[in-house]
C-alpha cells in the first residue's frame, strides 16, 4: 500500500466523497459515533459527509431524540444512536468510570454520594421529561449532594454511565438530560465479545486502512481487547503494509492502489473524525505542520485530497458568512476555486447568504 493510498481510502470510506448517505442517522450508522463536545462541529461533521443536509437539520434530529450525545468509548462527548447506545456503554463504562475514580477520591465522592445522586436525577427527570444542566445541580442541591468544583459533571457523567441519563432536547441554546430508558424505547444488547466484534467492525468498514493501535484509541480499548477484535473480524478484513507498519481495512475494499485519486477539497470542523479516529495521523498530516493545525484535531482544517494543508475559520458578518484560510503550501491557493467551493458549502449548510473566503 502506498502512502496516498491511506488517506485516499479514509476520504472515500468516511464518506467525504461520493457519499450515497441522506440523513443524520446514515452517517452515524456507518460510522458507529462521531466526537461531539463542540456541537456546532459535530454537526458541520455530518453535513460534510451527507447529501444536501442543513445545520437545522441536524439540529431537527437531535432535538427529535434520533441522534443521542454521551459520553461513550473515550471520555468525551460522541453522538450515536439511540440502536447502539447500551451496548456501546455497557463495552467502555467499566473502563471510563475508573478514569474518574482519582478525581472521586480527591472530592470525596463514594458509592454513597453516587447512590443518591442517581436516585435524585432519576426522580427529577421522572417527573419533568428534560431538564438542563443548572436545574439538575439545584435539584442535587437541594438534595444536600455538593456540586461545587468539578463535581456536578462528575455526577453527570457517573449517571450516563449507569445507563441513567444521556442528552435531551435543546432549550434555545441549553442542553438537557433525559432518562436513557424514555429516549431508547428499543434497547439493542450484544454480549462483551460480540460488542467487542461490532465495534471493530464498524472501525475498519468506515475508517480503514487503519492500525490496531488507532483500532483502540479510537474505541478506548485495551490492546487485548482491541486484538479480540481484531481476530474476531479477520474474515471480513484484509491487510497491508507500509514502512513495516500493518493497515487492516475492510475486503469490500480494492488493494488500496487501484482505488482513482480523489482529488477534493474540504472544510473540516474541529475534532473531526478524518483526524481524531487515528492515534498515528502521519499519513494526513506533515509533522512539520502538527503545531499550527492543532494536531489535526483542536483546529478546523483545510483537506486538500486527503492530506490536512491548511487552516480555517468561519463567522458570521451581517448575515453572511466569511471564511478566512490561512494555507500551510502554495497548494492551497492553486486550488483556491475548489476552497471557496468547500466554503460555500458551509455557509448553505448554515443557512446563511453570500460567503467571502479571504
Amino acid at each position: 500500500m502506498k502512502s496516498s493510498a491511506i488517506s485516499n481510502h479514509r476520504l472515500t470510506h468516511q464518506q467525504l466523497v461520493g457519499t450515497g448517505l441522506k440523513t443524520s442517522q446514515d452517517i452515524i450508522r456507518w460510522m458507529g459515533c462521531l466526537q461531539a463536545q463542540e456541537y456546532a462541529s459535530v454537526k458541520w461533521a455530518i453535513g460534510n459527509r451527507v447529501e444536501n443536509i442543513t445545520d437545522a437539520d441536524v439540529e431537527k434530529a437531535f432535538n427529535a431524540g434520533h441522534i443521542l450525545r454521551t459520553h461513550v468509548l473515550r471520555p468525551t462527548w460522541h453522538f450515536v444512536l439511540p440502536e447502539d447506545i447500551r451496548w456501546m456503554l455497557r463495552l467502555s463504562a467499566a473502563r471510563l468510570k475508573a478514569t474518574a475514580r482519582s478525581m472521586h477520591r480527591k472530592l470525596g465522592i463514594d458509592e454513597k454520594v453516587l447512590r443518591r445522586s442517581n436516585s435524585l436525577i432519576a426522580k427529577a427527570l421522572e417527573t419533568e421529561p428534560f431538564l438542563t444542566r443548572g436545574v439538575l445541580q439545584g435539584i442535587l442541591q437541594k438534595g444536600k449532594v455538593i456540586t461545587d468544583d468539578i463535581r456536578l459533571g462528575l455526577l453527570l457523567f457517573n449517571a450516563e454511565q449507569d445507563e441513567i441519563i444521556c442528552s435531551g432536547p435543546r432549550q434555545g441554546k441549553q442542553f438537557t438530560y433525559s432518562l436513557l430508558d424514555k429516549q431508547v424505547t428499543r434497547p439493542k444488547s450484544l454480549p462483551h465479545e460480540e460488542a467487542l466484534a461490532e465495534i471493530g467492525r464498524r472501525y475498519f468498514l468506515s475508517r480503514g486502512p487503519a492500525t490496531l493501535q488507532d483500532l483502540a484509541w479510537w474505541a478506548g480499548l485495551t490492546s487485548s481487547d482491541a486484538k479480540k477484535s481484531l481476530e474476531m473480524n479477520n474474515g471480513h478484513l484484509a491487510s497491508s503494509e507500509l514502512s513495516g507498519i500493518t493497515y487492516w481495512f475492510s475486503k469490500e475494499m480494492d488493494d488500496g492502489n487501484k482505488l482513482k485519486p480523489q482529488k477534493s477539497v474540504q472544510l473540516l470542523p474541529a475534532f473531526d473524525e478524518y483526524a481524531v479516529a487515528y492515534k498515528d495521523r502521519s499519513a494526513i498530516l506533515d509533522p512539520a505542520f502538527a503545531q499550527q493545525a492543532g494536531n489535526g484535531i483542536f483546529k478546523p482544517v483545510v483537506i486538500v485530497d486527503g492530506k490536512i494543508a491548511g487552516i480555517w475559520k468561519g463567522r458570521e458578518v451581517k448575515g453572511n458568512m466569511q471564511v478566512r484560510v490561512e494555507g500551510f503550501s502554495t497548494v492551497v491557493k492553486a486550488r483556491w476555486k475548489q476552497v471557496t467551493a468547500a466554503a460555500a458549502r458551509y455557509a448553505d449548510f448554515l443557512g446563511k447568504g453570500d460567503v467571502e473566503v479571504v
